[in-house]
């Protein structure tokens, strides 16, 4: 675990991360990417810390890979890339720096170094896990496959390592239903997330589909009384869900998509007014872009994405720490899951 104190002491001898006015005015453009969420004064802070952050990465030949769930400093002040996990797992396939910094939770840090062996890949702070990766095992698919011999397994990306190289394939929210119905197979094993399962069942009735009981800490909070609560107060909002909400909830929605088709979705549409039910910085880091959107409503944190923060990403930069590491021969295993559903997911978009 970070020794924080430490680490603000020792950052503080290395460079200078006073908030300065000044400099957010010189880098105003930056801020003009989340000038909606972000005020000035605010940028002020963060503005040295994004500063040295994307020096150390032109020094350190590093890229730094951001799910969309990052925090809007995080999202539009430092990264390379970002996107949701399909995206950012074929994004990395095309990093040719040496170093990539992964600005998400440890399951993505993990497919990034199973799809690049030879790299070197850091997250700022190793204790970013994820409930829904840490409620399924290798042991869990076993059984699953024991309780249902001949059926293949689909697990979602959100998965560690271990569990992906138990795996036949892997999904991710966007393509989940695509790749289930693509497979041959007649009854489908998918893990570990039971509400998406449940909502690509609804897709594909043509498949048997049955799941490990699963589910994301964020999405699971939300009820469809929620919505329709929600939705009696403001009647003209757009709701867009989520699919690993339960499936009142997705059908108490106007739509539901995966992270990047939210975003998507968001853009094509330009609802007056909406209300994404899923992780709060997805709403933040589309506002700047939408000024003609509103987006209201509540929403529900992830913690652990919330972990990665501007001062731990220079910290791994500064340092070379964490450095996250896979078995060799569980990551030759996992990388084919990995890789299978990245093939099919380009075929099926042809």
């Amino acid at each position: 675990m970070l020794d924080l104190t430490a680490m603000r002491a020792t950052l503080a001898e290395s460079y200078d991360l006073a908030p300065s006015m000044a400099l957010a005015e010189d880098m105003r453009d930056i801020h003009q990417t989340m000038d909606r969420v972000v005020p000035l004064p605010d940028f002020a802070r963060y503005a040295p810390y994004i500063r040295e952050i994307n020096r150390l990465k032109r020094e350190k030949n590093a890229v730094i890979l951001a799910h969309n769930y990052m925090t809007p400093e995080i999202y539009h002040g430092v990264a390379d890339v970002v996107g949701d996990s399909l995206q950012l797992a074929i994004e990395a396939t095309k990093v040719e720096a040496q170093t990539i910094v992964q600005c998400g939770v440890h399951f993505m840090a993990e497919t990034s170094k199973i799809l690049n062996p030879s790299k070197t890949v850091l997250i700022p702070d190793m204790q970013a896990g994820c409930s829904l990766a840490e409620s399924i095992t290798a042991e869990g698919i076993a059984e699953m496959r024991a309780k249902y011999p001949g059926a293949p397994v689909v697990s979602y990306v959100n998965t560690t390592a271990e569990v992906k190289a138990a795996s036949d394939i892997c999904c991710t929210s966007s393509n989940a239903a695509q790749i289930v119905a693509a497979l041959p197979e007649d009854m489908i094993i998918m893990t570990p997330d039971q509400y998406l399962a449940q909502n690509v069942a609804a897709q594909v009735p043509q498949k048997k589909v049955v799941w490990w009981a699963g589910s994301c800490i964020v999405h699971e909070q939300y009820t469809a009384k929620d919505i329709n609560d929600f939705r009696a107060l403001h009647p003209d909002t757009r709701i867009i869900a989520h699919p690993e909400c339960p499936p009142d909830v997705v059908n108490a929605s106007d739509f539901s998509g995966s992270t990047s088709g939210i975003i998507s979705y968001v853009e094509r549409e330009k609802p007056k007014e909406a209300m994404l039910v899923t992780e709060c910085s997805m709403a933040s880091n589309i506002a700047d872009a939408l000024p003609e959107v509103d987006f209201v409503g509540p929403c529900n944190m992830c913690p652990y994405m919330k972990k990665i923060t501007l001062e731990k990403i220079l910290w791994s930069l500064h340092t070379g720490t964490a450095e996250v590491i896979v078995d060799p021969a569980i990551a030759e295993k996992a990388r084919v899951a990995v890789e299978r559903m990245i093939e099919l997911s380009q075929a099926i978009a042809k």
